[in-house]
């Protein structure tokens, strides 16, 4: 079995499924921000992938993609319903953020995360040389590093969280906390999106375990973990290149007048989730248009909700009541061809969303947590002109980095409207130093400068990654 100095561990592996026209299966690189941030990396050494390809039963064999190889993990339809849907997505996915809905707890989701988590780790002893560094991602595989510190010691073990971490008196609630912050302590370096959440880690760490622990470092043993805020981003300048494409900006020409022309354009692009604040943000411009501070005629609302999870109930619930509002709102307030909102539920590829960027005036990005949001930055680096106002909760890990963007409570019912009117009607004088402001510093801090802070960090000095964090 061919071996990898470099292995990845998440969830999926970068690469997605589909049909061709003469029904065989395709496999091509995925778009997703992760897969943009390690590919020109990985394809420079011998790297590994490891993750479930989708889909139940037994795990294909794949090809390499781009020089990287991919190592399947298999899931059961059993492992789908208790490890993924359950104990990751209905108990720690609403716990870390802030319980916007009501965790569940159920000990065979416990007992399908663990066994998942042993699956993953299993499968990375396997393909990692010695003195390999692995890089496991995300809450999905936070025992990971744990059992694979007892099945190869000999690995550097990075772990990067890329949602929030939450405060200790909610991640309390967990009936198996210490058996997850064991889990995570078994990485050299965990990596979170913001200082706070490396923080409320280490008070975690130093409450529940008695261990010693700072927001930099905690001692397990003879080991020391190195804890740190690294937070992620996007490619700026492919997203910025792509919306500058002429084709680009035809296509965002005609989307200006298929929706009429408008004085205004709000753009909100969001998984169908209740942490991205979405009834709250169609409240806020039903009221709107209710007061007559926003005409249908002169301000047109483009909402694109992308599916998501749709098995769990949480999400069927909440995308039901997300159309019977704006069925509502439309009713009330559209007109014959003039609808108050256009509702999307599509799935967008990236030159049709940059196509969509570009005519938006105001991005409306206001979830209840996130641990960052890259749709905020990927807004940014397609404003090429330096115009648009982008619209950001505070609660989003982006806020931390873009100071400039006009920042709104989304609990807060008036402070968002407040927010909303303030973006439409702003000053370009305002707004144009806002938007350069924020493209500079996506442009120092991109996808590829996050990567390699990360790898080099869990190198510590070493030489193992020094060719490939000089890449890219």
């Amino acid at each position: 079995m061919r071996q990898s100095s470099l292995v990845v561990v998440a969830n999926r592996l970068p690469i997605d499924d589909s049909v061709a026209p003469d029904g065989a299966c395709e496999w091509r690189r995925s778009p997703g921000g992760l897969v943009t941030a390690l590919h020109p990396l990985l394809r420079h050494t011998p790297a590994t992938w490891v993750g479930w390809a989708g889909g139940t039963g037994p795990a294909p064999r794949l090809p390499d993609v781009d020089r990287v190889r991919m190592q399947t993990v298999a899931l059961t339809a059993e492992d789908l319903r208790d490890h993924y849907e359950g104990f990751a997505n209905s108990t720690l996915w609403p716990l870390y953020h802030d319980a916007v809905e009501q965790p569940e707890y159920h000990r065979r989701w416990w007992e399908a995360y663990q066994r998942v988590n042993r699956r993953f780790a299993e499968a990375t002893a396997e393909v990692a040389e010695q003195g390999a560094a692995v890089w496991v991602q995300d809450y999905h595989l936070q025992l990971v590093p744990g059992v694979l510190r007892e099945l190869r010691p000999d690995l550097r073990i990075g772990f990067f969280l890329h949602v929030p971490f939450p405060p200790p008196e909610l991640f309390m609630q967990l009936p198996r906390r210490a058996e997850l912050l064991r889990g995570m302590l078994g990485a050299d370096l965990i990596g979170f999106q913001r200082a706070q959440a490396a923080h409320n880690f280490a008070q975690l760490v130093a409450k529940v375990l008695e261990l010693p622990a700072t927001d930099r470092r905690i001692s397990v043993g003879e080991r020391v973990v190195r804890v740190g805020a690294f937070p992620v981003s996007i490619d700026t300048a492919g997203m910025a290149a792509l919306a500058d494409r002429p084709d680009v900006a035809a296509r965002a020409r005609r989307l200006r007048q298929d929706l009429g022309d408008p004085d205004h354009v709000i753009l909100s692009v969001d998984r169908m989730d209740y942490t991205k604040g979405i009834e709250q943000r169609l409240k806020a411009y039903s009221e709107l248009l209710a007061s007559g501070h926003v005409k249908v005629r002169d301000t047109v609302l483009v909402q694109v909700a992308v599916p998501s999870r749709e098995r769990v109930t949480q999400y069927q619930i909440l995308r039901d009541r997300v159309e019977r509002e704006v069925g509502r709102i439309n009713g009330e307030f559209g007109r014959v061809g003039e609808p108050a909102i256009h509702y999307l539920t599509q799935p967008f590829d990236r030159a049709e969303l940059a196509a969509l960027y570009r005519i938006a005036d105001v991005m409306a990005v206001t979830p209840l947590r996130d641990g960052m949001n890259l749709v905020a930055k990927e807004y940014v680096a397609a404003r090429v002109d330096d115009t648009g106002a982008l619209l950001l909760s505070e609660f989003a890990g982006a806020a931390a980095e873009l100071p400039q963007a006009y920042l709104v409570n989304p609990h807060d019912l008036e402070g968002l409207k407040q927010g909303l009117l303030s973006a439409l009607h702003a000053d370009p004088e305002d707004v144009t130093p806002r938007m350069r402001a924020m493209r500079g510093h996506l442009h120092r801090n991109d996808i590829r400068a996050w990567a390699r802070s990360y790898l080099s960090a869990l190198d510590e000095g070493g030489s193992l990654l020094t060719h490939i964090t000089a890449t890219g």
